[in-house]
């Protein structure tokens, strides 16, 4: 027997009559929203296709360009691939140095027993910066002698204070509720600096070493003043002898060098950010 309000007799409802909602619940759940892509083709391709058409195009105006015996001299037997592959060497050895000094440093300040020390190593990461690269350079010269060895300290002591700002900057950025609740679950000191200080605060720390690594490209000139090698020496070749071929091709390559570095820092910044820490749609 059926009641008015679509109940059988014995009070059950019917599927389908009444407040049956059999339609919502046979609808499939709702897929997962599918994360965009980090890196994009355009991201990809643009710098890299940009480089190369800048390089094919100098290439192309130096083998029309009228070249003297200086400048063929300057040019040759493998100089400038020598001159690229110094700069390439100053750039990385400086930026792993800068690296291992900077981040254990930032980390170690911002512990509670050392926090105080803070001012006195901004301050001296300050003074390397506020001096004049040139200057730096001869007084290391003075101090060490002509050589690699004191080319690189003047750039690591160049390109130590974005590295280490960034990131004391990022782990006091972090909320302290987040870091109570971590040590509130039980973990240790050091797991609660690995698996949750630092990866909140690695977008500011990779943005500092990505600052850090376009500036040790253009100190690394300067490299050449203090027996370094590198591209300066095109650089400096070139405006001495007042051979325009010799120091487009050395402000050139030092241009693209920056440009690359800075573009793979970028993919680098992208790729390693944590997912959490992406803004949502």
């Amino acid at each position: 027997m059926r009641t008015s309000e679509g109940r059988t007799s014995d009070g059950d409802t019917r599927p389908g009559e009444g407040g049956g909602t059999s339609g919502e619940e046979d609808a499939p759940p709702p897929r997962p929203a599918v994360a965009p892509s980090r890196v994009t083709w355009q991201k990809l391709t643009f710098l890299p296709v940009a480089l190369i058409a800048v390089l094919l195009a100098t290439w192309l105006w130096f083998e029309q360009a009228d070249l003297d015996a200086l400048t063929r001299n300057a040019l040759s037997d493998g100089r400038v691939s020598q001159a690229l592959w110094q700069h390439i060497e100053l750039t990385v050895i400086s930026t792993f140095f800068v690296l291992i000094i900077a981040i254990p440093l930032g980390i170690l300040l911002t512990r509670r027993g050392f926090s105080r020390a803070t001012p006195v190593a901004m301050a001296f990461a300050n003074m390397g910066q506020a001096t004049p690269a040139i200057g730096l350079l001869a007084l290391l010269v003075i101090w060490l002698g002509i050589g690699r060895r004191a080319a690189l300290i003047g750039i690591i002591a160049y390109a130590v204070l974005p590295v280490l700002s960034n990131t004391i900057a990022g782990l006091r950025a972090n909320d302290p509720t987040l870091l109570e609740a971590a040590r509130g679950i039980g973990m240790s000191p050091f797991g609660v600096l690995t698996r949750v200080e630092l990866p909140l605060a690695v977008p500011l720390i990779l943005a500092g070493v990505r600052t850090a690594l376009v500036l040790n490209v253009g100190t690394a000139t300067l490299a050449t003043f203090g027996g370094g090698g590198g591209l300066g020496v095109l650089i400096t070749t070139g405006i001495t002898s007042q051979r325009m071929p010799v120091l487009v091709i050395g402000s050139v390559l030092t241009v693209a060098l920056a440009l690359l570095v800075d573009w793979l820092a970028s993919l680098a910044e992208l790729l390693l950010r944590p997912r959490g820490l992406e803004a949502g749609p």
